[in-house]
């Protein structure tokens, strides 16, 4: 019987299984990062599709850290680079030209890190983003299922899929195909769990990040929430630091 009792059940499996085998990794990812903003630094974040909510999770929000940026497809489009209709096309995740698009958008500085997301790891313009990064040295964590990345053949032409390229490499723990629970007389199963662990993978590192920093005796610029009283002049106040850069 499929029903909500059931998806929380296997929700938990995974996430149990992502604290006991991937802690290390996600401790590891928190240096790398905390170290780039120890140095000034910016964390560019990147996901296409509903990997870009990894994304949302991290940047300009409550409790987050200021140092975020979050690298986003839409850009493209609101920068008069690709048609609206194109954002709707998987074409758009596809096509390496868009890494190189994106990159052009931003001021990226020597000292940033990244945090590129894909649950299958195989797309054009993600590959061809990580590589970038890597080409200049510059710490990449890459968040992925290994299970479906290890299953799918690469849309990039140098054959390699996005956790070929990162320092640290953050599996996910989810299935082939995302979703959890098979259902009796259909051919596909339902309810996925990348964006669920994705939430827990991100918060994860806000905190290993915050940690890092209070021991090393810095300030960590983090985020209010908005909604309360002085909350703009206060989060617009720690935004000016990385005035374009965020």
């Amino acid at each position: 019987m499929v029903n909500a009792d059931l998806f929380f059940k296997e929700a938990y499996k995974i996430i149990d299984k992502l604290e006991h085998t991937q802690m290390d990794n996600i401790i590891d990812a928190g240096k790398l990062l905390s170290d780039c903003i120890k140095n000034n630094g910016v964390i560019h974040i990147f996901g296409s599709g509903h990997s870009k909510a990894f994304a949302m999770e991290m940047v300009y929000r409550a409790g987050g850290l200021v140092p975020t940026h979050r690298i986003s497809l839409d850009d493209l489009a609101l920068k008069g680079l690709i048609s609206g209709d194109d954002l709707s096309a998987p074409e758009i995740e596809r096509d390496p030209e868009n890494a190189h698009k994106l990159w052009s958008l931003y001021n990226i500085e020597p000292q940033d890190a990244f945090i590129i997301v894909s649950n299958s790891g195989r797309n054009g313009a993600i590959v061809e983003l990580a590589s970038m990064v890597k080409e200049r040295n510059m710490p990449l964590i890459v968040v992925t299922s290994m299970k479906h990345t290890k299953s799918v053949s690469s849309r990039h032409e140098s054959g390699k899929n996005l956790y070929e390229f990162g320092d640290v490499v953050i599996d996910n723990c989810g299935p082939i195909g995302d979703a959890l629970l098979q259902v009796e007389s259909l051919l596909m199963k339902v309810c996925s769990i990348s964006s669920i662990a994705g939430a827990f993978i991100a918060q994860g590192l806000t905190a290993e990040i915050i940690g890092n920093l209070k021991e090393s005796g810095i300030t960590t610029p983090v985020f209010i929430s908005a909604n309360v009283d002085n909350g703009d002049d206060y989060n617009n106040a720690l935004r000016a630091k990385y005035e374009g850069r965020i």
